[in-house]
């Protein structure tokens, strides 16, 4: 498996409506055309209202490219931008635990 993990801080609220209203456009083009894509969810931090983290999960370094490819990404990728203050991507290694 190949897993990372991406926290957002966007600039204010009215960014956070827009980002939302992106990711919202982009999920559903992952779940119906990336089945190498594992996981890939988007959560609220708490006490943190500008803030978001995904968590995704693919099946091997190749579906992770593979999602990388796709135009509903590279759009996402590009959009992103104007809303956020600063990003921090992750790139997890698995050691142990359940499904692992």
């Amino acid at each position: 498996m190949w897993a990372l993990v991406v926290r957002f801080d966007l600039r204010d609220e009215q960014a956070a409506r827009g980002f939302d209203a992106l990711v919202a456009e982009t999920l559903p083009e992952i779940v119906a055309d990336e089945p190498g894509t594992l996981v890939y969810t988007v959560h609220d931090v708490a006490d943190a209202p500008l803030s978001r983290v995904f968590y995704e999960v693919y099946a091997d370094k190749a579906a992770f490219e593979e999602h990388e490819r796709q135009p509903h990404t590279k759009r996402f990728l590009a959009e992103r931008e104007q809303y956020l203050s600063d990003f921090r991507v992750e790139f997890l290694e698995s050691l142990s635990g359940k499904g692992v």
